[in-house]
């Protein structure tokens, strides 16, 4: 399986990683959670940058991090995904840098982290939340990572893609979470995935719809289930990263008729 092939990835690059200079980790100023829609009737969009995909191979020759990001920004995210990871994403911390260098939105370290030391070296990079995925953690390695995180002001965002995950997220403490659309044993992309976990989640809580949403339809269906939705793929292949985004983010701020019934539990 895929997700497989990466951890054992990720344990051989954790065999030569080295912490940052503690010198350089700083508290995180820029608030990850707070323009993810918590509290309101719609969808912000957490815009993602990457190269390159395991299931979707190259998503675009044209790769300027510093020039994608700045069309985000001016396209209405409310915060920015860079994938780090090299060999299956082709990305890297150095994307993440100089993204950081310009950005003035908050900014999620998209990779595989197994090892508190590549939460120290986003908080370097410039990141204000990492991803934490329950698939690859146990509880208390998530509690260990989630509590390593906020010591540096960082909120991560923790993914899961079925019940179980929920409840280990859940009874980890997590306060944003992030519904994977996306089997990652499988690579399979299903957007009910968020309407059927969601429900269980506290509508305290941040809720993030990751894979699957590639137009204003998609969005708005998330109305009432997802406080974000995280997209790559769509913004990346697309020939106009700015009017897509436009579009997407006008469709996450519509305010809907009706909400049909509590979706959320307070």
């Amino acid at each position: 399986m895929i997700l497989d092939a990466i951890v054992r990835r990720k344990r051989e690059e954790i065999l030569e990683l080295r912490s940052p200079d503690p010198a350089s980790l700083s508290m995180a100023s820029r608030h990850f959670s707070a323009g993810l829609g918590a509290g309101r009737t719609g969808v912000s969009i957490i815009a993602e940058i990457k190269q390159a995909s395991p299931s979707a191979g190259l998503l675009t020759a044209e790769f300027d991090p510093v020039e994608i990001a700045g069309t985000y920004a001016t396209g209405g995210a409310a915060a920015i995904s860079v994938l780090t990871d090299v060999d299956f994403f082709r990305g890297s911390l150095d994307d993440l840098r100089r993204v950081n260098d310009m950005s003035g939105l908050p900014l999620l370290r998209k990779d595989f982290l197994i090892d508190e030391r590549q939460i120290h070296e986003a908080r370097a990079a410039g990141a204000d939340s990492v991803l934490l995925i329950a698939a690859i953690l146990d509880r208390k390695t998530l509690q260990r990572f989630l509590a390593e995180a906020r010591a540096l002001g960082m909120e991560p965002l923790v993914e899961i893609h079925d019940e179980r995950e929920r409840e280990t997220a859940l009874e980890a403490g997590a306060r944003i979470v992030g519904i994977n659309n996306r089997d990652l044993k499988t690579f399979r992309i299903d957007i009910e995935t968020t309407l059927r976990l969601a429900p269980g989640i506290p509508s305290s809580m941040t809720v993030v719809s990751e894979s699957g949403v590639e137009c204003e339809a998609g969005v708005a269906r998330l109305v009432g289930y997802a406080d974000a939705a995280l997209i790559g793929t769509a913004l990346m292949k697309s020939k106009d990263r700015l009017e897509l985004l436009t579009r997407l983010v006008r469709a996450g701020n519509k305010k809907p008729a009706s909400v049909d019934g509590i979706r959320r539990f307070d």
